[in-house]
């Protein structure tokens, strides 16, 4: 029963597998194999067994952990009891630091999506049937995947058949050598683009850049799809789904007191409605709070609560979500104290973060004492885990040999070694590293796409990625990267010089037009610890209070810091102001000189909300899709760190920044999203938890027409995003 597996739990430990992890930042995933977890291969991420239960660790930059067990629909009661038994262990691993959340297939949380930004792929089989995740890099490979979903991407191997297909979604068709995009007749372009991200992620991590994508409308099948599937029939229309029931504000949430004072785990309520006082917790106590109508249940764990309360959470819940008849499929998120999110404080009317650290996106050294010391990120040290070089393909530190080449006029050209680390947005680069492991000479090939290349330049580093490649022998490992999705082993191989990308242009000799007297750089440390920075127009209102920006003038540079920038971002401008030379200028937020907003041009208002100025956020800023694709107006939650890109110019767009509500009015949105979006911003205020003001500012804007005020929440935002659409860009991409 539990009391017995809680003692069990408390005898033996944790598992060897969770002896190091939570060292670095990073996503670690274990799939459950006769009750041990067993590592998931890093270019394996995102696929999961239907039959299997798996355990996915996310460590932020500032080591804070969230374990999530993932239940397949084919998953049976052993293998989840043993998942959440190990999830346990693994908390236990981390000093009860851990915030645990029970994942359920095809109804994952945001969040955990958002660790996967091209999708979930969900596989029939399991661990019981002999199917083992491994690298698919056969020639004889034969599936057929559904591509469901515009922001929350998920595909489901289902029968290779044209009976499996309809018009109105995209398939993978993917049989080794080549992976087919087919394209229904009647989806729209975001679900074209997000299957042609999958479909390269599949060649470039599942086989090592070792297949090809072919893009396939319906009606244009190639005799390649024809043969392995036969002749086509009439593709029927999609399914339309009916919309789930309107779930149950948030607002209707109660709080209830976990007790085994009488040797029995009881439940007492301690509050009917919310929002709820931070007084009503007491350390010495667990707590549930349910908001199950909304599909989701809190359990919240002092520090000073029993053992046997703590160690049986998931099945405290369970039995909870049971004994109100709630869906099988509710989420489960367990907190320690000190340990909340925002999904959870956003209940409470009165929540205060106590010892509240400094420094937005700052690494901290891993203690249990309470003041914790602030460190600087360094990406070279992730390979010395073996669990986190897997997962960040950190192969070595980055002192091996590198190779850049510049894309021009259809070949390659050296990159001078002192230009090392400085791309240009306008150029494609191909990066050759060398190293060696057990003595062993290996190569890994990085081709980087800058956002401005042309098509010609796009296609032509994919030829010649794809020749270099050849001459090695097919031994190099072949990464394709678009700027600014640097990962951390490309980011290290520069040591301690951070990436700088230049605005547009070209660094080719005699193509590269004079630099302007007058430059602006955004520098931002992102979720995983590395900073970047990226050149924008030269204007005040790209300025925001979070950030560091280093401006460069005639008569000498400024690095200005905001109110929340942190140390990192600081240091890094003090190299992006070296590489540009002459004399600096370091000012604060607010003790501006006259010569600083003359160099911008004047100033303006920019991003500069009491949110942005607060070095830990205290609410999570939050962007929503607004579409009735489906027939159905319904509102989804745009998962994980949020890009401009993530703006799908055929909806209307809901971002969340606590002060106030942005509606942002794609060019191709319709008239019924437009509308229905204004009562949904409406609603959205009503059923937040805290009760905010229903006053809360609702200002709506046009693409194009965007305020610094909401370009101010995106990473150097470019008012030429729009020029050519996402999905012409990613075309142009694909090799050729």
């Amino acid at each position: 029963d539990s009391q017995q597996r809680s003692k069990v739990i408390e005898i033996m430990g944790f598992h060897k597998a969770f002896e190091n992890v939570g060292k670095n930042p990073g996503l670690t995933v274990w799939r459950i194999v006769k009750m041990n977890p067993v590592l998931v291969p890093e270019n394996l991420h995102g696929n999961f067994y239907m039959g299997d239960a798996y355990i996915v660790l996310q460590t932020t930059s500032r080591f804070e952990f969230s374990a999530h067990l993932w239940l397949g629909n084919q998953c049976s009661p052993d293998e989840s009891g043993s998942g959440a038994f190990l999830c346990v262990q693994l908390d236990d691993s981390l000093a009860g630091k851990a915030v645990q959340n029970r994942e359920t297939q095809g109804n994952e949380s945001s969040k955990f999506v958002g660790y996967f930004k091209t999708g979930l792929v969900y596989k029939e089989g399991g661990v019981a049937s002999g199917f083992e995740h491994v690298v698919t890099n056969e020639a004889n490979v034969k599936r057929l995947l559904h591509v469901k979903g515009r922001r929350n991407v998920k595909a489901s191997e289902v029968a290779l058949k044209w009976s499996s297909f309809n018009n109105g979604d995209c398939f993978i068709i993917d049989t080794g050598a080549v992976i087919y995009q087919w394209n229904g007749s009647k989806s729209n372009m975001y679900e074209r683009l997000k299957c042609s991200q999958l479909a390269n992620n599949i060649r470039d991590r599942e086989r090592m850049g070792r297949a090809k994508v072919e893009v396939v409308d319906e009606g244009s099948e190639p005799a390649g799809v024809i043969d392995l599937l036969g002749s086509k029939p009439v593709i029927p229309d999609a399914l339309v789904e009916d919309a789930a029931a309107e779930k149950s504000s948030k607002q209707k949430a109660k709080l209830h007191m976990i007790s085994d004072a009488s040797g029995q785990l009881s439940l007492t309520e301690v509050a009917s409605t919310n929002p709820f006082r931070m007084a009503t917790l007491s350390t010495k106590e667990c707590y549930i709070l349910d908001n199950g109508a909304n599909g989701h249940i809190f359990m919240w764990k002092g520090k000073e609560s029993s053992t046997r309360e703590r160690k049986v959470g998931f099945e405290t819940c369970e039995f909870f979500i049971n004994s109100k008849g709630y869906s099988k499929n509710t989420q489960i998120e367990i907190l320690p104290e000190f340990g909340e999110t925002p999904l959870f404080t956003q209940f409470f009317s009165d929540w205060k973060v106590k010892d509240q650290s400094e420094g937005l996106g700052n690494v901290y050294t891993i203690g249990t004492i309470a003041k914790i010391k602030s460190v600087p990120f360094d990406v070279t040290k992730l390979y010395t885990s073996a669990a986190m070089a897997a997962q960040h393909n950190m192969v070595d530190d980055g002192s091996g040999k590198v190779q850049i080449w510049r894309i021009e006029d259809f070949k390659k050209e050296p990159v001078d070694p002192s230009l090392y680390g400085q791309f240009y947005g306008g150029d494609c680069y191909i990066i050759l590293y060398s190293y060696k492991l057990d003595n062993r000479d290996k190569h890994l090939i990085y081709t980087w796409q800058g956002t401005k290349a042309t098509k010609d330049e796009l296609g032509t580093s994919a030829v010649l990625t794809i020749e270099l490649d050849d001459q090695m022998s097919g031994l190099p490992v072949q990464v394709r990267v678009s700027q600014g999705q640097e990962p951390p082993h490309l980011l290290s191989i520069f040591k301690d010089k951070p990436v700088i990308v230049y605005l547009g242009g070209t660094s080719r000799k005699d193509g590269q037009s004079a630099a302007a007297a007058v430059r602006l750089f955004h520098i931002r440390k992102s979720s995983t610890g590395a900073t970047r920075a990226v050149e924008v127009n030269v204007d005040s209102s790209s300025l925001n209070s979070n950030d560091t920006f280093v401006l460069k003038t005639p008569q000498g540079n400024f690095i200005w810091k905001g109110t929340g920038a942190s140390a990192a971002e600081l240091k890094t401008a003090k190299y992006v102001a070296s590489v540009l030379g002459g004399s600096v200028t370091e000012i604060q937020e607010g003790n501006e000189p006259d010569s600083f907003w003359k160099g911008l041009g004047g100033k303006k208002p920019y991003q500069s909300s009491k949110g942005l100025k607060e070095e830990v956020a205290t609410h999570p800023i939050r962007l929503f899709g607004c579409s009735n694709k489906t027939g159905t107006f319904i509102i989804e939650e745009v998962p994980g760190d949020f890009t401009q890109g993530d703006l799908a110019v055929d909806d209307v767009m809901l971002l969340d920044t606590g002060e106030q509500i942005f509606l942002w009015l794609g060019s191709s949105a319709n008239e019924v999203e437009k509308a229905e979006s204004v009562k949904c911003a409406k609603q959205y205020l009503e059923a937040d938890p805290t009760g905010r003001d229903m006053g809360t500012p609702i200002t709506i804007m046009k693409q194009g027409k965007e305020l610094p005020t909401f370009t101010g929440w995106f990473l150097a935002w470019d008012p030429k995003m729009w020029d050519m659409s996402p999905l012409e860009k990613y075309l142009a991409s694909l090799r050729v």
